[in-house]
């Protein structure tokens, strides 16, 4: 990511809908005194050596705020978006968090935009949550949160911890590169400019229970279900593909959070765990949905099982050992040309996180958005709360049009009606 973020700013972003009027300096003071009592101040970045502190003092929260208007869900797309493409301090000290509201009179969004590199999204959720239980309960003046563990285990740690798999696993990575060989490179028409923009969509609780139906009665998982939906909604973009010809499959990405393997509690630790997995399909015309998830759930039962994952990091440190010999130009293309992924997935359970940090369930409306990076051109951070799937689509501009993106997520979402009929 320290990587990834000399190219471009790489930030992530939360919104969660908070049901009472907005009070901004109540909130901005609740802010301040969460993130103290937490531990998540001062912190201070050494990009060159890859080193990070949190050295405490007062919080300096920032809150902006936007009016709602008629339409609150396309003012938060655009706030959204700006938030991905506005960049944090490269170096030194830094506020690594901007928090700002959408108002709309008798509810408002909160989100926070954050430098990806210090978390994950399920320590997000546990900050949000921390947050909104003050603000619709105790308020500023309640006690203050326990600090949270502020540096977790290393990569070195879960390497140590599974290190059979990791080693048993080494030779798959043949297997990984002559499948990034048969697949077909992502495109980006128009030029190399890497602006995320974004696009909010929902799957309702009548859709989204529907495709958990479906993947329970094939056998598969909703994660495998949403990445064979992005193969067919992708598959028109990937152009004339040819079995005959070497790059013929069409391969999209999943992330996944490693603090199970790393034995870590998120509502205890505050920090980075992700790894991620990749599925390629030749994508035959007229497959079914069903036929296509139970192949890729062939691929993630064996790559969870194995613990396939791991080699994505191997493969990630094997890229930094290339990286200070790549011109800026060819870092942009280094991924599209040697790992070829067209999409992925980031699915997140908000519902299990929120319960776990103390929160009351159904959790509510919340809304993600991950940034592409130079990996892939386009990412649905899949985001389950309450009975709704929240689908927030970030793409790359020069890969992708604002027309695609519609074009693609009415596709998923067609499908998933298809699957309620």
């Amino acid at each position: 990511m320290l990587r990834w973020r000399e190219l471009h700013p790489y930030n992530a972003v939360h919104v969660v809908r908070i049901e009472r009027p907005l009070d901004r300096s109540r909130l901005a003071a609740i802010i301040d005194r969460h993130l103290a009592a937490l531990g998540l101040t001062g912190y201070v970045l050494d990009a060159k050596h890859r080193r990070y502190a949190w050295t405490g003092g007062p919080a300096e929260t920032t809150l902006a705020v936007h009016p709602g208007g008629t339409l609150p869900m396309q003012a938060l797309e655009r706030v959204i978006e700006h938030a991905l493409n506005t960049p944090f301090e490269r170096d030194g000290s830094l506020n690594p968090f901007r928090y700002f509201c959408i108002d709309s009179g008798s509810w408002f969004h909160l989100g926070v935009a954050y430098d990806h590199v210090i978390a994950g999204g399920d320590s997000i959720v546990v900050l949000l949550e921390g947050l909104v239980a003050r603000y619709c309960g105790a308020g500023a003046e309640a006690p203050g949160a326990a600090p949270l563990g502020r540096y977790p285990p290393t990569y070195r740690r879960l390497f140590l911890r599974h290190a059979w798999p990791l080693v048993r696993g080494i030779p798959r990575l043949r297997g990984l590169a002559a499948s990034c060989r048969r697949s077909v490179r992502p495109a980006y028409p128009r030029g190399e400019d890497p602006h995320n923009g974004f696009a909010y969509r929902r799957m309702d609780a009548p859709q989204f229970a529907a495709l958990a139906r479906a993947a329970k009665a094939w056998g598969v998982t909703v994660n495998d279900v949403l990445l064979a939906m992005m193969l067919e909604a992708l598959a028109p973009y990937a152009g004339e593909r040819d079995a005959a010809q070497p790059r013929h499959e069409l391969a999209v990405a999943s992330i996944l959070n490693l603090r199970r393997d790393l034995g870590v509690d998120p509502n205890a630790t505050f920090g980075q765990f992700l790894s991620s997995f990749r599925v390629s399909h030749p994508m035959p015309p007229g497959i079914p949905l069903e036929q296509l998830a139970r192949d890729i759930r062939t691929a993630t039962a064996t790559i969870k099982r194995e613990k396939l994952y791991l080699q994505s990091l191997i493969a990630i440190a094997a890229s930094g050992a290339l990286w200070p010999l790549l011109t800026p130009e060819r870092r942009r293309r280094f991924h599209a040309k040697n790992y070829p992924v067209w999409g992925a997935i980031s699915l997140l359970d908000v519902n299990a996180l929120w319960a776990s940090a103390g929160g009351p369930l159904p959790a509510p409306e919340y809304i993600r958005a991950v940034p592409t990076g130079p990996l892939t051109p386009v990412v649905v951070a899949a985001t389950t709360a309450g009975e709704v799937l929240h689908l927030g689509i970030t793409y790359r501009t020069t890969a992708f049009t604002a027309e695609n993106i519609d074009k693609m997520t009415a596709a998923i979402v067609a499908c998933a009606r298809r699957l309620d009929e």
